[in-house]
């Protein structure tokens, strides 16, 4: 869940993006797995669903980095929080999401994706 304000907009990366509402200093946790709204669904579920259903899940679900049986939905707008080499935000954590240097009012919230995946970022519907 995101522990700071936020606004989805247009983004100069892909589709639509996360952007900052307020200045955001380093070391700040902007996000936080919570368990009464970011969901845990089992791999077997995901693998069953089909059309609307799946392809919704394949663009906003990652593998549960601490059991490969689940992947997380985020229920917040953090789903939209795009790919960047070099992010502002640290995923590394499978719990926690860090501001890994200031970031502006107005400027896109990344992460690297590569935490979520073992062999690179793509979406669940390619692995």
């Amino acid at each position: 869940m995101l522990l700071v304000d936020v606004y989805l907009d247009k983004s100069p990366i892909q589709g639509i993006g996360v952007f900052a509402k307020n200045h955001i200093p380093r070391g700040t946790l902007v996000w936080k797995l919570d368990p009464n709204y970011d969901r845990r669904i089992p791999v077997e579920t995901y693998e069953r669903e089909t059309g609307p259903i799946k392809a919704y899940l394949d663009r906003y679900s990652y593998p549960d980095r601490r059991d490969p049986n689940y992947i997380v939905f985020e229920a917040d707008d953090a789903r939209y929080m795009n790919h960047a080499d070099d992010p502002n935000c640290d995923v590394s954590s499978p719990e926690e999401t860090y501001a890994s240097r200031d970031i502006a009012p107005g400027e896109e919230m990344t992460c690297n994706y590569n935490h979520f995946f073992e062999a690179g970022f793509d979406f669940l519907g390619d692995r």
